[in-house]
């Protein structure tokens, strides 16, 4: 269910606006949308798992959370990022 390092290394570099950015915004909603996409495979062969199932809508609200603010900072890089990742809205 959790991301592995190295894809989570990859993320990183793709998503990250300068060396060594962990933090900003971008690649934190990417690490998040990359747990949330492997969740939601979980949930196809595990329908009952309901403690999961709050883990997830934790980490939907806090991507959602991120992609407020960034929205409310910069509307030209929301507008990237969304459309990079595929997120409706």
């Amino acid at each position: 269910m959790s991301i592995t390092q190295e894809r989570k290394a990859a993320l990183i570099k793709d998503y990250a606006t300068k060396d060594n950015d962990t933090g900003s915004p971008e690649v934190q909603v990417a690490i998040l949308s990359e747990r949330i996409a492997n969740l939601t495979e979980h949930f196809k062969d595990h329908k009952k798992d309901n403690h999961s199932r709050r883990g997830l809508l934790k980490l939907v609200s806090q991507r959602r959370r991120l992609l407020d603010y960034l929205k409310s900072r910069d509307e030209q890089r929301y507008q990237s990022l969304i459309g990079r990742l595929g997120l409706r809205r």
